[in-house]
């Protein structure tokens, strides 16, 4: 598993994150603060705190390096 810190501060954002995601069959998680929900999924994306960076964990063995690229333009440092 590898965790990232991500942002998701504007809707566009946030449809083209999960449109990104669905392309790979892996799991990802989105936790922020005590909550867990699925990355996939537009409306747990929406019921969290989007205005600062949040971790994502990506349940992935293999292809973690073309999941990286595809996910580079969310990923803050």
């Amino acid at each position: 598993m590898k965790t990232v810190r991500i942002s998701l501060n504007s809707i566009d954002k946030v449809k083209s994150f999960v449109n990104d995601l669905t392309k790979f069959d892996v799991d990802f998680d989105l936790v922020s603060g005590r909550y867990v929900i699925d990355a996939k999924s537009i409306m747990g994306i929406f019921s969290l705190d989007l205005s600062k960076p949040i971790d994502l964990n990506i349940h992935a063995e293999s292809n973690l390096e073309t999941i990286l690229t595809t996910l580079a333009p969310y990923i803050v440092e």
